[in-house]
C-alpha cells in the first residue's frame, strides 16, 4: 500500500515503500507475505549466497540450473517489474587479492545481473565496494552497463564522512575505516563514466552527518534510501520514531522521489494496544501483523504530514530538471501559448503595478493630479498585462495617464487592438507596430515600463533594447525596472549533466539552459555577477561586462563534484518594489522565470577548504551578445563559449 497521498493523483515514486529480505527459493510466498503485510516491494536476493562458481564442477555447471531464487515463472512479469528489486549477493568483492574470490565475484555479478535483465527488473541493488579501491568492481559493471537494457543498477552507499566515523559490527558498510562515503561513490561513477543508468541507494545508518554534507547528496541520483530498525529510537508509547535529523533527511528525500526501503529484525516491544493512534489496523487479517509494520507506519506517518504541494509547484512538476533553451526574443516572436503562461502570473503584474503606482505619485504631486497627463511607455507590450498593469495603478493614485504600447510582434498587436477596443481604451492608449529601437516617438516619456528581462537578468537583452529606447525618455524620466543583477553559485547537478552529456557534442555544453533546478545541491551562498541601472546616462554606454569570483565551500560538506553554475536575477522595478529569483530575496509565488544553469564541460572534483574561482564575461559583437565562462582553480578548465561559438542572443 502506498504512504498516502500528498494531492490529487500524487504519482511520486517516493510512495512506494519496500523491505529488505534474506534469500529465499520460496519467491512467491517471500513477496505474499511482505505485500500483505503492508510493503510495496521487496529487495530481494536473486542467488543462494552459498553458490560459488570455483566449487561448482564443470561438468555439473553444464547440466544443472544456477541456484536462483525459483524460475521466472514463479510470479507475473508484472509482479516481477512492480514490486521486486534484486539484490546482488553481498559477498562479491571483486577487487579482493584472493583471485578465486574476485573470479568468483565476477563470474556471478554478470550472472545476477543478466538473470535480473531477464525478469525485466526495474533496478538491483549492488554491494558495496569492500575497500578504497574499486576500480575493477567498476570495470566490470562498466562493460555490462554497455549492454544493459532499461534496467536501473544500484551501488549500496553508507551516509557516513570521516568525523562521524562508521558503525562497528557493520561488516556490508565498509568496515570501521575513516573515509567519505560520498568520495568511494565519486571515484566509482567517474570510473563509469557517469552513466546513468548508475545510482546510489543510501544506507542511512544510527548517526546522520552534517547538514552541510548532506545537501551534497541532493544533486546525486540518489534512488533508495535503507533505514537499518537498528537507527529508529524509541517513544514515549514504545514505538519505533526517528530521530530530528533523520526525520528531516528523509522528509528531504521524499521531495526527490527517493523510495524509502526498511531494513533488519523488529528491535522494539510493540504494545499490544488496538487504540493507539499510530497503530493501523489495515493489512492485519486474523490478527497477524508483519513485524515491521510498526516501522512502515512511522515511515508514512512522516509522508503524510508533509505539507501538500503548492498549486505552483504541482504545476511545474513536469519542468522540473528539464532543460530549456533560453528565448531569443529579438530573433523570434513569442507564441500565443508563451504569451498565455507568462500572463497568469499575478504576483508579477501586482509587482509592477505597485511600482507604476509609487512612479506616478512622485512624478505628480496630489494637487496637480487632475490637470498633469502622465506619459507612460510600454516597450515589449506584448498582449497587453503591462498596459493593464499601468491603467490600474493609474486608477488606484487616481492619476491622468497616456498610454504608448509599443510591440514588435504583429501578432500580439492584434491582440493588443482587439483588448484596446474590448476595455474601451482608444482615448488613453496608443498602439505602435515597430520595434522599440526604431520608433520615433512623438513625444518623450515620463516613464518607460519594460519587461524584458531573463533568467539571467540581461540575458534577453533588455539592455540592448532599452539603450535604444532610452531616447524617448525625458531627462528625468523613470525607468522601471531600474536596475537588475545577476547572479550564480556552484551546484552538484547529475541528471542535468547526464542529460547534456547525452547529446555526445561540444554545443550542448557551452549551451546555458532554462531549467526549474530540483536535483541540484547548491554548494555554496549565491554572489553577483553583472548589473545594469536605468536609464544609463553615459555618452558610450557599453554592456560588455567581465567579473571573477571566489566560493567558498562550508569545509564539513567534505569533497564535492560541481557539474555547473545555477543563475538568477533580482531586479529592483522602482525604490522599494523588487522583483526577482535570486533564492534569498525571491518573489513568493512568482513562475514566469526559472533558474538559468551554466554547464561545465568536465565536472570539478573540490577538496574540503579549496576555494573555487570562476571567471564570467559578458561579451557583445555587432549582431549577437554571448556569455563566456571558465573556472581557474582549484584547477583550470577550458574556456566555454569562446566568442559566441555555440550560443550566442542575436540582435
Amino acid at each position: 500500500m502506498p504512504l498516502g497521498e500528498r494531492y490529487a493523483c500524487d504519482k511520486s515514486e517516493s510512495r512506494y515503500c519496500g523491505i529488505e529480505t534474506e534469500f529465499d527459493d520460496d519467491m512467491p510466498n517471500l513477496l505474499s507475505y511482505n505485500v500483505h503485510g503492508g510493503f510495496d516491494f521487496v529487495l530481494a536476493t536473486l542467488m543462494d549466497p552459498k553458490y560459488r562458481p570455483s566449487l561448482v564442477d564443470i561438468d555439473t555447471r553444464r547440466s544443472s540450473a544456477l541456484p536462483f531464487a525459483g524460475s521466472d515463472l514463479v510470479l507475473s512479469p508484472s509482479q516481477w517489474s512492480s514490486h521486486v528489486v534484486g539484490k546482488i549477493s553481498s559477498w562479491i568483492d571483486l577487487d579482493s587479492e584472493d583471485e578465486t574470490l574476485r573470479q568468483d565475484s565476477e563470474i556471478t555479478l554478470k550472472q545476477e545481473i543478466a538473470w535480473a535483465s531477464h525478469l525485466s527488473l526495474q533496478a538491483c541493488i549492488l554491494p558495496t565496494p569492500k575497500g578504497s579501491s574499486c576500480a575493477n568492481y567498476a570495470r566490470c559493471l562498466n562493460q555490462i552497463l554497455q549492454n544493459l537494457g532499461g534496467m536501473q543498477l544500484w551501488l549500496r552507499i553508507p551516509m557516513v564522512k570521516p568525523e562521524d566515523g562508521i558503525e562497528a559490527g557493520n561488516p556490508e558498510h565498509m568496515g570501521e575505516r575513516d573515509v567519505d562515503s560520498w568520495e568511494l561513490w565519486n571515484s566509482f561513477r567517474l570510473l563509469c563514466e557517469h552513466h546513468s543508468q548508475l545510482s546510489v541507494a543510501l544506507d542511512i545508518l544510527s548517526s546522520v552527518p552534517s547538514a552541510s554534507s548532506v545537501a551534497r547528496w541532493k544533486g546525486e541520483p540518489v534512488r533508495a534510501a535503507i533505514i537499518n530498525t537498528n537507527s529508529f529510537l524509541t517513544n514515549a508509547k514504545g514505538y519505533p520514531c526517528l530521530s530530528k535529523r533523520h526525520q528531516s533527511l528523509i522528509t528531504a528525500f521524499f521531495d526527490h522521489s527517493v523510495q524509502v526501503v526498511i531494513s533488519g529484525q523488529s528491535v522494539h516491544k510493540i504494545p499490544v494496544a488496538t487504540s493507539a493512534s499510530n497503530v493501523d489496523t489495515q493489512n492485519e487479517v486474523g490478527g497477524w501483523r508483519h513485524p515491521l509494520k510498526a516501522y512502515l507506519d512511522y515511515v508514512a506517518f512522516l509522508y503524510q504530514k508533509m505539507d501538500p504541494l503548492p498549486e505552483q509547484e504541482r504545476f511545474e512538476l513536469g519542468y522540473r530538471d528539464y532543460l530549456q533553451s533560453p528565448l531569443q526574443p529579438l530573433m523570434d516572436n513569442l507564441e500565443a501559448q508563451t504569451y498565455e503562461i507568462f500572463e497568469k502570473d499575478t504576483v508579477k503584474y501586482s509587482q509592477y503595478q505597485r511600482a507604476v503606482a509609487k512612479a506616478l505619485v512622485d512624478r505628480v504631486r496630489d494637487e496637480d493630479a487632475s490637470r498633469v497627463t502622465t506619459v507612460l511607455m510600454v516597450v515589449g507590450a506584448g498582449r497587453g498585462p503591462l498596459v493593464r498593469a499601468s491603467l490600474q495603478a493609474a486608477e488606484e493614485t487616481e492619476r491622468k495617464l497616456k498610454v504608448y504600447a509599443v510591440e514588435k510582434n504583429p501578432n500580439a498587436v492584434v491582440t493588443l487592438h482587439s483588448l484596446v477596443k474590448l476595455e474601451g481604451w482608444e482615448q488613453t492608449v496608443t498602439i505602435i507596430s515597430s520595434d522599440m529601437r526604431d520608433w520615433d516617438a512623438p513625444e518623450k516619456a515620463d516613464i518607460l515600463v519594460s519587461e524584458l528581462l531573463g533568467s539571467f537578468g540581461d540575458n534577453e537583452l533588455s539592455p540592448e533594447c532599452l539603450d535604444g529606447a532610452q531616447r524617448f525618455l525625458k531627462e528625468d524620466g523613470i525607468s522601471i525596472p531600474s536596475s537588475y543583477t545577476s547572479y550564480i553559485q556552484p551546484v552538484t547537478a547529475c541528471k542535468l549533466y547526464n542529460d547534456i552529456k547525452s547529446h555526445k557534442d561540444l554545443v550542448h555544453f557551452e549551451t546555458p539552459y532554462v531549467v526549474k533546478l530540483h536535483r541540484v545541491a547548491r554548494l555554496a551562498n549565491t554572489q553577483p555577477v553583472f548589473t545594469f541601472t536605468h536609464p544609463e546616462h553615459s555618452d558610450k554606454p557599453n554592456n560588455q561586462r567581465y567579473k571573477k569570483l571566489q566560493f567558498d565551500i562550508p569545509e564539513d560538506t567534505g569533497a564535492t563534484l560541481i557539474h555547473g553554475f545555477a543563475g538568477y536575477f533580482n531586479a529592483t522595478l522602482y525604490k522599494d518594489v523588487h522583483l526577482g529569483i535570486e533564492p534569498s530575496t525571491a518573489t513568493p509565488n512568482m513562475f514566469s522565470w526559472f533558474p538559468i544553469f551554466f554547464p561545465l564541460r568536465a565536472p570539478l572534483y573540490v577538496k574540503p577548504g579549496t576555494p573555487i574561482e570562476v571567471h564570467f564575461w559578458r561579451c557583445c559583437g555587432p549582431t549577437k551578445v554571448w556569455y563566456e565562462w571558465s573556472v581557474t582553480a582549484p584547477s583550470a578548465l577550458p574556456l566555454h563559449n569562446t566568442n559566441g561559438r555555440s550560443y550566442w542572443v542575436g540582435l
